[in-house]
């Protein structure tokens, strides 16, 4: 996934000497282009069309053209996924590198694996920040990388770490859905039910209730198709979900049977008391 820039024009604008197709045009397409655009020759596709991209060098592309170029980064919703991978194989060149950027990875690899031409590379990436988390910039965020076939794994984590400066971890699918079953499926969950609860504004808060709102705010603009996939399309999620509701229903119970014993007795407030 390396770049080599060629020469700039008299116009200034830099000429690359690689090609990259964006293949999902959202929330995390839109807001990861400016950064692709300083290393590659970017179009992009998404069916709901591609606007506001002239003053990022970034050019609207039909779907087999974009799916024609050197490294082609698959950022539709998961739910989408198989149909674009079964749309772009007639176009994908050999030698051609293919990368996911979604929040799971176990159910996009399989499906990579299974439907792509044998002649093409392969790697899931999940960038571990978004639109909100990255709003000053990515320098430093964290970012996993799942190696498939038979990429240049060196060279991907190189361009990730040296020329976006991420913090770059190397995993299989497996431990990245384990992992973010709990990193992501379960905080998301919380938060989700908090969102609903309408926590209030209220002028007396502690530290801690300003950190509960604010993690609140961090995925409350999430579309609903991210949610689902992240608690849906994880393997691992359910069973994680499972165990935080028991634990909250037994802490629940073992107040209410609190509440309900004698040693929450009312404390008489006349007579004798005890010594």
């Amino acid at each position: 996934m390396s770049s080599r820039p060629t020469h700039t024009t008299s116009h200034s604008t830099t000429v690359h000497s690689k090609t990259l197709g964006l293949i999902g045009y959202g929330a995390f397409g839109r807001f990861i282009a400016p950064y692709l655009t300083r290393h590659f020759n970017v179009c992009a596709y998404d069916p709901q069309g591609v606007s506001n991209t002239s003053s990022l060098e970034i050019r609207s592309a039909t779907l087999e053209h974009a799916a024609t170029c050197d490294i082609v980064v698959l950022a539709p919703p998961v739910q989408a996924l198989a149909s674009v991978i079964d749309a772009i194989v007639p176009h994908l060149r050999p030698g051609t590198l293919v990368a996911d950027v979604a929040s799971v990875k176990v159910r996009p690899i399989a499906l990579m694996q299974e439907r792509l031409p044998t002649s093409v590379d392969i790697v899931g990436l999940h960038p571990l920040f978004g639109p909100q988390s990255g709003r000053d910039g990515i320098r430093g965020l964290p970012i996993v990388v799942c190696p498939v076939r038979p990429a240049d794994t060196a060279a991907v984590i190189d361009f990730l770490a040296n020329r976006l400066e991420l913090t770059v971890s190397v995993q299989s699918a497996e431990e990245h859905d384990r992992a973010m079953a709990h990193v992501q499926a379960l905080t998301h969950f919380v938060a989700a039910a908090l969102a609903k609860m309408s926590l209030p504004e209220t002028p007396i808060v502690t530290p801690s209730y300003a950190h509960l709102r604010k993690f609140v705010d961090m995925v409350r603009f999430d579309s609903p198709l991210l949610y689902e996939a992240i608690q849906c399309e994880n393997p691992y999620a359910g069973e994680v979900r499972a165990s935080f509701v028991q634990h909250v229903q037994a802490l629940a119970k073992a107040l209410d049977v609190r509440q309900t014993s004698d040693e929450f007795a009312p404390v008489p407030t006349s007579g004798p008391q005890p010594a």
